[in-house]
């Protein structure tokens, strides 16, 4: 139970701490606060075990991560010499170091200025990620090196130049100017984009560890909602689209860690507190004069919590795709795209424009192309499923594709 308690309290609050203590002491100091949190957890592990669980456990936490904090910056005597400027003279002013601040209000704001530290364009996108992952989501290395179907070695070189590039290029845990904050929220918004994408595309066989993805990248989005400077249009737009994605969560895969198709999805299984959380974020991002690739992609996914196959449903979404590519072209848009003229315009005109794209490393291609050649050629359809089969990453993904061959008529 004292494990469970503590492994829960960890994904909770261990991203929180970090960040109140490397904004009072410096961004550059972000690894000590990491080491000061991950002791912290130790201490709690060894003291519960033998002394109980206290009665409040995170204020237990925040106690002895205060002490922690002040004890190792002033034995380091860090603080003089490696502290931002308005540090060293607050303690000349207090006469002593302060002492971290775990108030709700400065654990959100820190954890937004940590947000937008980590996604500064010096940083690259891929470190962005694991940094935001470590540093932001409480996530261990093992779980990061999981997700990126990555090794520690590997994990712990890509955070270290995250962290260097952090001390070098002396970046700063404070929102943007105001005349830099919608250029900067974008790739904040991007970050979390990918990280909900690692999590509901996840290669991993870790269920866990694919919804927790998930929910942190949406704790994120939502974190940014609650802050005027980033609650605009864009950020709404993308908590949508999250939303609904996750509301099918629970859908798309059977109890063995196979994959349910869209078509075979049980609607009973869909989260509607989270469609309707969708529809007001939707709603929400409405309000703003631009429609960002967010806003297509958040109003294809409301359209995809409607289980029934009406004209109308795919209509609107061969339309919506017709704008997405216009703004964010990419295969797997073109894709999605031929699916719905499928559906609107049948097969031919959907073959018509598959054929012309010739995305030879990709398995969704072929899967589509099986499909449209189901009920047309079963030889040609089986040949392309075989071809998707062999393409596929991960084993779901070959058993759902090994399940279409299954299903084709017999012509031997």
């Amino acid at each position: 139970m004292e494990h469970q308690t503590i492994k829960q309290l960890f994904h909770q609050e261990f991203s929180k701490m970090v960040a109140v203590i490397s904004k009072l002491y410096g961004l550059s100091n972000i690894q000590i606060a990491e080491d000061v949190v991950s002791e912290t957890f130790l201490q709690a592990a060894e003291t519960w075990e033998t002394e109980g669980i206290p009665e409040n456990p995170t204020a237990w936490l925040y106690v002895v991560a205060k002490r922690k904090a002040l004890y190792h910056f002033r034995r380091k005597k860090i603080f003089g010499n490696k502290i931002t400027p308005e540090l060293t003279l607050r303690q000349q002013q207090d006469d002593g170091i302060p002492e971290p601040d775990f108030s709700l209000q400065n654990i959100k704001d820190s954890q937004l200025q940590m947000l937008f530290a980590i996604c500064h364009p010096a940083i690259a996108s891929e470190a962005q990620i694991g940094l935001a992952l470590r540093s932001l989501c409480g996530f261990g290395i093992d779980e990061i090196a999981e997700a990126f179907l990555s090794n520690k070695g590997t994990i712990n070189k890509r955070l270290y130049r995250a962290r260097k590039k952090l001390r070098t290029e002396n970046i700063k845990m404070e929102l943007p100017p105001e005349d830099e904050i919608s250029e900067r929220l974008d790739s904040v918004l991007h970050i979390i984009y990918l990280l909900f994408n690692e999590g509901y595309y996840s290669k991993t066989q870790n269920q866990v560890l694919r919804k927790d993805l998930c929910l942190e990248a949406m704790r994120l989005g939502l974190l940014l909602t609650e802050h005027e400077e980033t609650d605009q249009p864009n950020t709404n737009a993308l908590v949508a689209l999250m939303c609904f994605h996750a509301s099918r969560f629970d859908a798309r895969q059977t109890a063995g860690d196979s994959m349910v198709l869209y078509d075979q999805q049980d609607s009973a299984l869909w989260d509607r507190a989270l469609i309707k959380q969708g529809i007001r974020f939707l709603k929400r991002s409405a309000e703003g004069n631009e429609i960002s690739s967010y806003h297509l992609e958040a109003r294809i996914a409301y359209w995809h919590c409607i289980k029934e196959d009406s004209p109308e449903k795919w209509e609107e979404i061969l339309d919506l795709y017709d704008q997405l590519l216009k703004v964010n072209y990419s295969p797997n848009v073109v894709l999605n795209r031929v699916y719905a003229l499928y559906k609107v315009k049948g097969a031919d005109a959907a073959l018509a424009e598959a054929e012309k794209l010739s995305l030879e490393d990709n398995h969704f291609y072929f899967v589509l192309l099986g499909e449209l050649y189901r009920n047309k050629n079963a030889k040609k359809a089986k040949n392309h499923f075989q071809k998707a089969r062999s393409l596929a990453k991960t084993q779901p993904q070959k058993q759902v594709i090994q399940a279409k061959i299954d299903d084709l008529p017999d012509f031997s």
